[in-house]
């Protein structure tokens, strides 16, 4: 997986928090920086690839550790 410069935990969040929280920080990044979303909600793992193809940005895939999952997200062009 792509190294994050940036990390948030959205752990214990039902949807739409984790992408709303997502997108908060990811209008304040550079493009091309990484955010990795600490998630335990199931459904962050559809809402936040189809979030990031609406909003331009690349999802990077996304690892099981335990009952977290991190999801990796490039911030798209400006």
């Amino acid at each position: 997986m792509a190294t994050a410069d940036i990390e948030i935990d959205c752990e214990g969040l039902l949807c739409p928090l984790p992408v709303l929280r997502a997108r908060k920080r990811l209008l304040a990044m550079v493009p091309g920086e990484v955010l990795r979303v600490r998630a335990t909600d199931a459904m962050a793992s559809i809402d936040l690839p189809h979030f990031c193809g609406e909003a331009g940005h690349d999802y990077l895939g996304s690892q099981v550790e335990g009952s977290v999952t991190l999801h990796l997200i490039r911030r798209g062009p400006a």
